[in-house]
């Protein structure tokens, strides 16, 4: 059965670049992005690894840490990492882990039923501190992610858990926010001082509280 949002992400041990981990004990208090990736040595796969390699200064300002998964061994992995940082210009920072018996791609669903192979699609599961998934995404293996977006999410679901907001179409830090439809004018006074623009009862726009 697929991973739903605000289930408890599945534990387990992996072989990883970075040695073996418990994946639980691994993420402590910090959120996390596990994302898989189809097979090594592939071309959209590498400029995706490439690209997390150079956000890690943005995961890191948000708390999170970024582990990937595919189904090839460790050792591959070492030998493409080289490949990614010549043709990437940068280095692998973060952890990737051997699913060679498809355990990890078989507890959160990363197979792609029909496709004759047993590699994994692009999943892409948001787990915060208390090890729950909180955001899925998941794109077929041709269309590279845009991780940008990735971030953006996580912003916003940080966000939103600290005040009583919700994040419009296409939010980005920093951009007004929308007081949730549960709070009513009179608690909203307590939570939103300097007041809101409401446009419709239940649509009432405020400036970003955390700014």
């Amino acid at each position: 059965m697929a991973l739903r949002l605000g289930d408890t992400a599945p534990d387990f041990e992996a072989d990883t670049t970075e040695g073996r981990i418990r994946f639980h004990d691994w993420l402590g208090d910090a959120w996390g992005v596990l994302f898989s990736h189809p097979a090594d040595y592939t071309p959209v796969c590498t400029t995706e690894l490439g690209e997390t390699a150079k956000l890690k200064h943005e995961f890191d300002k948000r708390n999170t840490k970024v582990i990937a998964v595919s189904v090839d061994s460790v050792e591959d992995h070492k030998g493409w990492s080289k490949d990614i940082e010549e043709t990437q210009q940068c280095t692998v920072n973060f952890p990737i882990i051997a699913d060679e018996h498809r355990q990890v791609s078989q507890l959160y669903d990363m197979l792609h039923p029909g496709e004759g192979d047993a590699s994994t699609v692009r999943s892409v599961f948001l787990i915060d501190p208390n090890k729950k998934v909180r955001m899925t995404l998941t794109y077929p293996k041709s269309a590279g992610r845009n991780f940008e977006e990735i971030l953006r999410v996580i912003d916003s679901i940080q966000l939103t858990d600290g005040y009583k907001v919700a994040t419009p179409v296409n939010w980005r830090d920093g951009d007004d926010v929308i007081i949730v439809p549960t709070l009513s004018d009179e608690e909203a006074k307590a939570h939103f001082p300097d007041g809101w623009k409401t446009i419709k009862p239940y649509l009432r726009v405020t400036k970003q509280p955390n700014r």
